[in-house]
């Protein structure tokens, strides 16, 4: 990865400027989190974090990068001299890549000098709106598909190189088998799929010769795509007669591919013409900007679809393309006195949670099955309990205090050393396993594609003290 330390917006180094001047010895602590799910679900699916932690370890400022902010004529020769000898100096505690997150709950908390930690908000909320985003779109792309594979094809359609070489990582770890993408293949261990356009059938004299020549080259992994000129009437009948020369060769064909029509009309007559033709085991994968509502549709239709190739629907999560997530300021220490801060605004919605906060999965004493989760400040030891009073996070929750009893707590968090050598988990497949396993611990009703159920994110009463009395003090003010 390039060095990205430029990357972010103006202020930031305005008011790093200003802190450096100001506050030059104060440090900060930083919360990431979000607000809004996507697709109205119910959770975000955590990732980026190594691509965050790796753009950290790198995180530095090249002469040309001083010469340029000189240039700029906004910054004192003290706060450029501070950048040029600039060695990273903060912490990073973070949820798991691939763990289902709620709103409120910090995704990754930065602690810090103030003048450092605030340079890196855009940067960060840059890498981890887009990987979490993509992946919760997977998630539940994937969910649609059931147990079939769903291959990732949305390079072409991506917002530039980077969102379709992380996208494609993101895929995967949301749920996804493969990409088309050959540099995301290479750089995550990916395997890559695809089949073939349509120029290829159309260069030729016919399609016939066009599926003749792929066998010819491919005849272990000959998967035909057939609805350049007419599905049934061309595509799939010459299909077949390739199929049957391999057949004849030794070679087992993989399949069709259908990437136009009523996908549903064609599949099943499709499935019913390779059926007939003595190739049961043949596969029907279909494509053409499909989403998990579309394939919900066509599977409740009983479309005998195998796999699926998703492109431009997954990787800009075209239905909902934006993951709001924000850096906010939780807490200061000056003269080593930590002092809380807090965000009040006029809707409870957007004020945040003041302090240094720890997140914990809740379960039902002696088993995997989580029902809510809990944040609290970091100096309580919730873990240690079996039952606690807390109060609803949500501002719109009719119902705000709750007793629970028979609970198991774990916390979710991770530290994560940006000096040592990395000890995060960056095989995608792993994540995706980690992921599926967090995945399997929540209540079904709350991974519902359509309505899901809520699932309730608690405060303690500590840390609901604590907001309201930093609110009461702004409120004298």
């Amino acid at each position: 990865m390039r060095n990205l330390s430029l990357l972010t917006d103006l202020y930031e180094f305005t008011m790093a400027n200003g802190f450096q001047a100001e506050l030059a010895h104060d440090r900060a602590t930083f919360d990431i989190f979000y607000r809004n799910v996507p697709d109205h679900g119910s959770f975000v699916i955590a990732a980026g974090l190594a691509q965050v932690l790796d753009a950290l370890r790198q995180f530095h400022f090249d002469a040309d990068d001083i010469d340029y902010l000189r240039n700029l004529h906004l910054f004192s020769a003290d706060f450029l001299a501070q950048l040029t000898d600039f060695k990273l100096d903060c912490s990073i505690t973070a949820i798991p890549e691939g763990t289902p997150v709620f709103p409120r709950e910090p995704l990754i908390t930065v602690t810090g000098p103030l003048v450092q930690a605030q340079l890196l908000e855009t940067l960060l909320l840059n890498i981890l709106n887009h990987q979490s985003l993509i992946a919760t779109k997977a998630r539940r792309i994937c969910a649609a598909a059931g147990n079939r594979p769903v291959m990732e094809f949305g390079a072409r359609r991506a917002q530039g190189p980077d969102a379709a070489i992380y996208g494609s990582r993101a895929a995967i770890i949301g749920g996804c088998s493969s990409t088309s993408n050959v540099l995301a293949a290479k750089e995550f261990g990916i395997p890559a799929a695809g089949t073939r356009a349509h120029s290829w059938i159309e260069s030729f004299p016919s399609e016939l010769d066009a599926f003749r020549a792929w066998a010819k080259l491919y005849p272990d992994n000959c998967a035909l795509l057939v609805d350049t000129y007419d599905v049934l009437q061309s595509g799939v009948p010459n299909a077949i007669t390739v199929f049957h020369e391999l057949a004849a060769t030794g070679h087992k064909p993989v399949g069709v591919r259908i990437d136009s029509g009523d996908i549903t009309t064609l599949a099943h007559k499709t499935r019913a013409l390779l059926d007939a033709a003595g190739f049961p085991e043949a596969k029907i994968t279909a494509s053409n900007a499909l989403d998990e509502q579309v394939m919900s549709s066509l599977l409740s239709e009983g479309a005998p679809i195998d796999n699926f190739g998703i492109g431009e629907m997954l990787i800009t999560s075209a239905s909902s393309p934006v993951l709001s997530g924000v850096y906010k300021l939780a807490a200061t220490e000056h003269d080593g006195q930590l002092i809380p801060k807090i965000k009040v605004s006029g809707t409870r919605s957007k004020t945040t949670l003041p302090g240094i906060k720890a997140v914990y999965r809740l379960y039902h004493k002696g088993t995997t099955q989580a029902f809510a989760d809990l944040i609290a400040l970091a100096d309580e030891d919730i873990e240690a309990l079996s039952s606690m009073p807390v109060i609803n996070a949500d501002p719109l929750a009719t119902q705000k205090d709750a007793f629970l009893t028979d609970v198991e707590a774990h916390g979710l968090q991770e530290v994560f050393d940006l000096h040592t050598t990395p000890h995060e988990e960056t095989d995608v497949f792993a994540i995706q396993a980690f992921s599926k396993q967090r995945l399997a611990e929540l209540p079904a009703a709350t991974k519902r594609l359509v309505n899901p159920d809520t699932y309730c994110v608690y405060i303690t009463p500590a840390l609901a003290k604590l907001q309201s009395d930093l609110i009461e003090q702004h409120k004298a003010r």
